[in-house]
């Protein structure tokens, strides 16, 4: 299984950013799907995710109503649309899929500064 995060850079406070995660390799069924982040000196931490029976993403109360997760399922891609972004969402942003197993990428920088 591979996942391949794109998209990070700089972007300024109260800017918008969009992370893709291209998932390939797997043959087991995706069980759920998601982003997770890390900022320096801190544990990582969920930011949104969908179980893709269900539909309906679940997001970390500091993302929402800001953060966007979507899925293309003939592209087998994940999409993280990020607005409104602010200094705190500073991190390495992991893309995520359990199957039988955990499967992680190897993570986008995304860094919000003026």
């Amino acid at each position: 299984v591979q996942l391949v995060e794109s998209g990070g850079g700089l972007v300024q406070p109260g800017g918008s950013l969009g992370l893709s995660c291209a998932i390939s390799g797997t043959t087991s069924s995706i069980n759920a799907m998601g982003w997770y982040r890390q900022a320096p000196g801190k544990p990582r931490e969920l930011v949104a995710a969908v179980v893709p029976a269900v539909g309906t993403p679940h997001y970390a109360d500091s993302v929402k109503g800001r953060f966007t997760l979507s899925r293309d399922n003939v592209k087998n891609t994940m999409y993280l649309q990020m607005t409104s972004l602010r200094s705190e969402d500073t991190a390495l942003y992991y893309c995520w899929i359990a199957t039988l197993f955990d499967h992680w990428g190897r993570g986008t920088q995304v860094t919000v500064s003026s």
